[in-house]
């Protein structure tokens, strides 16, 4: 049999032959562009490997299911160039892609920065919720509302332009492939797991960051071992953008001093190329990197995998608001049942393979308005919509329901319906 072939990346690089290299990672709805302003200074001492995610910056839409796959594309794009070890930064997302290589392929990776990352990426709903509005209104809602995410307002509205351009990068970008970056996202989760990451790492955040920031920072500092913290003054999610100079400057000593100090391969530190120089533009205050903060113990996993599967699958599909809230209601009289419905009905049934989940919808929607249920139909529309069927498909399913199970069944089924679609497919204001 032959063996499935992964995609590869779109990439440049830059910098002298010869040297180690690095490589930088984007943020979701961004291009390898994001890192223009570091490659000046980055370029003089490492031989630099910059990529898109899929559908980004007019890369292939080939979309990418995880972050693990988006980590086997980008190793297998630096195979192709015969790059075995290097020195890695990443982006929010980038920062997810590095470290999930940090943790399965730690021999690769000799240091790690982590820019504006996190160990788990708000909450699975957020990213699905995200996922539902791309899919019914396109990006204009992200573009959009972009800037006030990625920028502090001070900067944003200096910089025109640059506001301009970082609009543009989500406007380009694939739908398809901004929600499979959502879905991979909404799955990312490796709290547990900080404590086998091995590569020095710096933990890098802007002090006003609303998306991923100090407290996110904070967390990964406190599972890596080997860990310290930037925290960079008037930045918020996208430092390198914001903050050049001293983004910069603290990654140039951060994989400066880690690359002296890893023995495990070859990889020299290089002197200064020769030649003119031109030194980074002053910024105040200067951002520092912290001491290393101590290792907590590792939880231990739960032993039990049908209900741990059930569990996972019942809160990717109805939402970590719906399965927290049953849970919150459940005492000694039903906690038995919630048992049997998460180990039966999500950990077999729903994680069983014959279907795809986008037809388990359809056939739950319908079971629902022909058995008269409509107490769970919000949920399951909901969850719909999470599993990829659009507000069309939602109406068609129901317009079956109206010839098969009766007008009046169908109709009630349409009031409650509607009412969550508009709910979940309005963009935020």
């Amino acid at each position: 049999m032959s063996e499935t072939k992964i995609e590869t990346l779109k990439y440049q690089v830059d910098g002298p032959e010869g040297a180690p290299w690095l490589v930088l990672g984007p943020s979701l709805g961004t291009t390898s562009f994001m890192w223009d302003r570091q490659i000046p200074e980055l370029s003089q001492h490492w031989r630099v490997f910059r990529y898109d995610l899929p559908g980004h910056g007019g890369a292939p839409a080939h979309a990418a299911a995880s972050v693990a796959d988006l980590a086997d594309r980008l190793l297998a794009t630096l195979d192709g160039l015969g790059i075995q070890r290097f020195g890695y930064a990443g982006c929010s997302i980038g920062g997810a892609i590095g470290a999930d290589l940090a943790l399965r392929h730690p021999h690769r990776v000799a240091s790690l920065a982590l820019v504006a990352s996190s160990p788990r990426f708000g909450t699975a709903d957020e990213f699905r919720q995200r996922g539902v509005i791309v899919r019914t209104n396109g990006l204009e809602p992200i573009a959009r509302t972009a800037p006030e995410r990625w920028f502090t307002p001070g900067f944003a509205a200096a910089q025109p332009a640059i506001v301009e351009w970082a609009v543009q990068m989500v406007r380009t970008t694939d739908p398809g492939c901004y929600i499979a970056a959502c879905e991979a996202l909404a799955a990312f989760d490796i709290r547990g797991a900080l404590g086998r990451i091995g590569a020095p790492t710096l933990v890098l955040v802007g002090a006003e960051d609303q998306v991923t920031g100090p407290a996110e920072a904070r967390t990964l500092v406190a599972g890596i071992p080997d860990a310290r913290l930037a925290l960079v003054p008037g930045a918020s999610h996208l430092a390198p953008v914001e903050q050049p100079a001293a983004v910069s400057d603290l990654l140039l000593m951060h994989f400066s001093s880690a690359w002296q100090q890893d023995t495990s391969a070859a990889i020299p530190v290089l002197p200064l190329v020769p030649g003119p120089v031109t030194p980074p533009a002053p910024f105040a205050p200067v951002a520092e990197i912290a001491p290393a903060a101590a290792t907590p113990e590792a939880s231990a996993p739960t032993p039990d995998d049908r209900h741990e599967q059930g569990t996972k699958v019942r809160r990717e599909v109805l939402g970590d608001a719906h399965v927290d809230a049953v849970n919150a209601s459940a005492d000694g009289f039903t906690e038995d049942f919630q048992e049997l419905v998460t180990r039966y009905a999500w950990g077999e049934v729903w994680s069983r393979d014959g279907l795809d989940r986008r037809t388990r919808s359809c056939i739950t929607l319908t079971a629902l308005v022909a058995s008269g249920h409509l107490e769970g139909l919000a949920a399951h529309t909901r969850a719909a919509l999470r599993n990829g069927l659009t507000p069309a498909e939602i109406k068609e399913v129901l317009l079956q329901t109206a010839v098969y199970c009766g007008l009046p069944a169908a109709g009630a089924a349409f009031a409650v319906a509607q009412k969550v679609i508009q709910e979940e497919t309005t963009p935020p204001a």
